[in-house]
């Protein structure tokens, strides 16, 4: 729980648990909602993986802010939403270099 709590930056275990909760019923709802949701924007059933697996990513970012919010943790889900959207633009800007994470910056290799 120490090493959750550091990596997350929060102050207690007790919103470690909270956290950890909405983790988990974000990942139970997404199988009660991805059906309908598929249906809403008329994924059809023969629909490629990667269609759905999109759809459902997004889903579960709604599903953990949803869920963060109603646990009093928004907070916390919001700024990592802000990461990952600003993480996914990189890839998107011209001109722009997303480095993974097994390569050494070019600072690094002199």
């Amino acid at each position: 729980m120490n090493q959750l709590r550091r990596r997350w930056g929060v102050d207690s275990t007790r919103r470690v648990i909270v956290i950890l909760v909405v983790f988990s019923l974000a990942g139970c709802s997404i199988l009660f909602v991805k059906d309908p949701v598929y249906r809403l924007f008329g994924v059809p059933s023969d629909a490629g993986i990667a269609i759905k697996v999109l759809i459902a990513v997004c889903i579960y970012q709604v599903l953990l802010l949803f869920w963060g919010t109603a646990l009093g943790e928004f907070r916390f889900f919001w700024d990592k939403e802000k990461k990952l959207i600003r993480w996914i633009l990189k890839w998107f800007r011209p001109g722009t270099y997303v480095r993974t994470a097994r390569e050494p910056r070019p600072d690094d290799l002199s």
